[in-house]
């Protein structure tokens, strides 16, 4: 008799992601609390101040209004909520082997595929390379020290430009050093890109560059990193 199948895993609830994404910002700003209250506080003083400006004046028109801007500053102050928190991500994960691959995995969109294993990585100083295929053409990232990485970037761009010839390769260094890019606009960068590919020519750009890459899964991936912990919860 087969085995019955184990039950889906319960999603959070919405009230509990809010909840979680309070608390991993207000770790990073502790002034968080008062700038929400003073935001609805806010809304409600401007709701209110509509409802004294517009005729008829009346106390259920300025009630209403008052309830329009509360939830006005609810919102306002949930789409703060969640700017600061991916600021506080970026924050975190600033420096961390890894960083990289997590903002190319789930930070590029449709038009880009990427994943959080490097493509290169140095086992003895964890510098990594990784590497992004999309409409812009094929983007390597280096993270670490870029001496060290000269070796790994430039076998990497070599492969590269073998099996896909005519498809533009940008290299970028992960960093806060001169031509670096920050962790936190790496994703921005990236998509900023002029396209340069259809979407044919990246589906078989990805194809063949698979078919010649190497197996890393004997090789160390860099340490420091887990994306469930560092992401920033988002309300669904």
């Amino acid at each position: 008799m087969a085995a019955r199948s184990s039950a889906p895993e319960k999603r959070p609830g919405f009230f509990s992601q809010i909840r979680s994404l309070y608390t991993f910002t207000q770790q990073a700003y502790s002034w968080l609390p008062w700038l929400l209250v003073g935001i609805v506080l806010l809304g409600i003083a401007a709701g209110v101040g509509v409802g004294f400006l517009i005729p008829p004046v009346a106390i259920w028109s300025i009630i209403l209004w008052g309830i329009t801007g509360l939830m006005l500053g609810i919102l306002g102050s949930l789409m703060l909520m969640t700017r600061l928190s991916t600021r506080a991500m970026f924050k975190k994960i600033d420096g961390m082997p890894g960083a990289a691959g997590h903002v190319l995995s789930t930070s590029l969109g449709r038009k880009w595929q990427a994943a959080d294993m490097p493509v290169g990585v140095n086992p003895k100083t964890q510098e990594a390379v990784y590497r992004a295929v999309g409409r812009g053409g094929v983007v390597i990232v280096g993270e670490g020290a870029r001496g060290r990485l000269t070796r790994l970037v430039n076998d990497e761009r070599s492969k590269v430009q073998r099996v896909a010839s005519g498809v533009p390769v940008t290299v970028l260094y992960v960093g806060h050093g001169e031509g670096d890019v920050p962790i936190s606009k790496l994703a921005a960068t990236i998509k900023a890109l002029p396209t340069k590919v259809d979407r044919a020519t990246m589906a078989a750009v990805i194809k063949r560059i698979d078919s010649v890459s190497q197996t890393l899964t004997s090789l160390p991936i860099p340490k420091g990193i887990d994306p469930t912990k560092v992401r920033a919860p988002r309300p669904r």
